[in-house]
């Protein structure tokens, strides 16, 4: 019975961390245009009031070259954390909770689909 308990939360847990990867570029793009007033992606991408978030997933917060970065954001990146799918998941749910005093003022995404969404839209611009 024990066993059968562990197996089962090893699923479930597999099975939520897995869930991030799941999203759909093509609906993630229609979500991002609540991004687009402040950020771009593509090959002609530019900063706006946030940066250009080409390449964003995997990479460390406060690195694209030619954006200034609030400070919370630079000691969030000094801390040593990663644009990875968990990390982008838990700031588009709340930006604020996560990186406090970040100059981006965006609530955030209350939609966990929404969030899969755009981190897959994203993943496919790096």
């Amino acid at each position: 019975m024990m066993r059968q308990c562990a197996a089962l939360t090893m699923a479930l847990v597999l099975a939520a961390g897995g869930a991030l990867a799941d999203g759909n570029p093509e609906k993630g793009e229609k979500v991002f245009r609540k991004c687009k007033a402040c950020h771009m992606v593509g090959p002609d991408a530019k900063n706006r009031v946030g940066p250009i978030l080409n390449g964003v997933v995997g990479a460390n917060p406060a690195s694209h070259e030619g954006y200034k970065y609030s400070s919370a954001m630079e000691a969030f990146r000094d801390s040593g954390a990663v644009w990875d799918e968990a990390t982008l998941d838990k700031y588009l749910t709340k930006p604020r909770d996560l990186v406090p005093k970040t100059k981006m003022s965006f609530a955030g995404l209350r939609k966990e689909e929404d969030r899969q969404n755009v981190i897959a839209y994203l993943k496919a611009h790096e």
